[in-house]
């Protein structure tokens, strides 16, 4: 008995010395290295300095989709209405792009606009798509198009949509149209925007399970190959991926990581140009807690540490920041995080992650302006605010953002003098 306890008394301190050192490893490694360096040479001319928006999200109007139909019955939620009316202000909002400074511009097709019935497109909305390609074209913009953020059509939501294989064949000849159609003005393509977070929301939705979100997954995964495919062969120097969420360098983010790479990306590794990813914390756990993205804890050094863990991961891969960003509610300061500095901070982390070897090819801001996020207004990421309930003239007001970008695309960064303000 006694030689029972003392095993068992050895067994214990042994699982805490090993429990320690697993947690001083996990925050060693979380350390960003020598945080008070120069954040060294400026990035290159060839950076891609952008904003991004989803089509559904600051397009407004009324298309029967599967988030449209969510939205009118959840009374809960705001109306989406016109949301921020860039289909009808996108010459703008272009214009304010431009002025900053901005080399790419990401957009979405909604493809329950242009496709409203399977056996019709719209060529009115497809014509709105064209004339955007073109201001972007004139203003000297690049545009990266994300091919579905989310957003479905009526018609695909009544067939299950992505449960059903059928919504494979019906989306690869949409992707297929719209490559045709802008492939020439158009290099930098996401077949799927967190296509992790589709498939477990559709599992979820449809209460389908387990079962059910593999075979989403494998759905989205066939899909987003045979468009990759079928871009390549229009234009073989297409860059085209799909953007995966960052959750973070936590213990249980890395698991949850490693465990959303398996449903999608790890499948679709071989056919993407470039590792891109939306960053907006590091760790997913206190994300998921906070709920209202106001709360969230930006973190711009663990954006340090997701590029160099992601440079690692994918060695023969660039990375491209495809979102990141910072939320207020209601446009009201967050205490001690004013949005220029987490801006400045975030790519202070960029640049020195570049000096440190990181292929990160660009750098692209959550959003130009407000817009709808996912039932509410109340989140403000934009670095133009639009007060979409209140303001009828839906104005387009700088935020201090506007000017600190401006100065780092002309500079093409932070400049060595500067030393991170945001700190954990």
């Amino acid at each position: 008995m006694k030689v029972l306890v003392k095993m068992l008394k050895w067994l214990a301190i042994t699982i805490s010395v090993l429990v320690l050192a697993i947690g001083v490893w996990a925050w060693i490694e979380r350390q960003p290295r020598a945080d008070t360096k120069a954040a060294a040479a400026t990035l290159p001319h060839d950076f891609i300095w952008g904003v991004s928006c989803s089509g559904f999200q600051s397009e407004g109007g009324h298309f029967d989709s599967n988030i449209a139909r969510w939205n009118e019955t959840h009374a809960e939620e705001d109306r989406y209405g016109n949301s921020v009316d860039f289909r009808h202000r996108y010459r703008e909002d272009i214009s304010l792009a431009r002025a900053m400074g901005i080399n790419t511009y990401r957009i979405g097709i909604n493809w329950a606009r242009v496709q409203p019935q399977r056996s019709s497109f719209d060529e009115v909305e497809l014509a709105y798509y064209d004339d955007v390609i073109l201001a972007m074209k004139q203003a000297g913009i690049a545009p990266l198009i994300t091919l579905d953020h989310f957003v479905y059509p009526g018609w695909v939501a009544d067939q299950g949509g992505w449960s059903n294989p059928q919504t494979v064949t019906d989306f690869v000849a949409f992707s297929r149209l719209i490559a045709i159609r802008y492939h020439a003005d158009v290099r930098y393509w996401l077949t799927f925007n967190e296509a992790a977070f589709n498939v477990t929301s559709e599992a979820a939705r449809r209460k389908t399970g387990l079962r059910g979100a593999l075979v989403v997954s494998d759905h989205i995964v066939s899909a987003h190959n045979q468009v990759y495919d079928l871009i390549h062969a229009l234009r073989p120097d297409a860059v085209v991926a799909s953007n995966i969420v960052w959750m973070g360098d936590t213990f249980f983010s890395r698991r949850l990581q490693s465990l959303t790479d398996r449903l999608f990306l790890d499948h679709i590794v071989a056919r993407t140009d470039v590792i891109a990813f939306d960053y907006y914390g590091s760790d997913f756990i206190q994300i998921a807690r906070a709920v209202n993205p106001w709360k969230w804890y930006p973190d711009p050094p663990g954006l340090y540490r997701a590029l160099r863990i992601l440079s690692r991961r994918y060695p023969s891969k660039p990375l491209l920041i495809s979102e990141t960003g910072m939320a207020t509610q209601n446009g009201q300061p967050r205490e001690g995080l004013p949005r220029e500095d987490v801006l400045r901070d975030t790519v202070y982390w960029t640049q020195r992650a570049r000096a440190d070897g990181v292929n990160v090819i660009g750098y692209m801001v959550w959003s130009l302006t407000d817009n709808f996020e996912w039932g509410s207004y109340s989140p403000r990421f934009g670095l133009y605010t639009v007060d979409a309930l209140h303001d009828p003239e839906l104005k387009r007001v700088p935020t201090a953002a506007v000017d600190a970008y401006r100065r780092i695309i002309a500079e093409g960064g932070v400049g060595v003098a500067y030393r991170p303000v945001v700190r954990r």
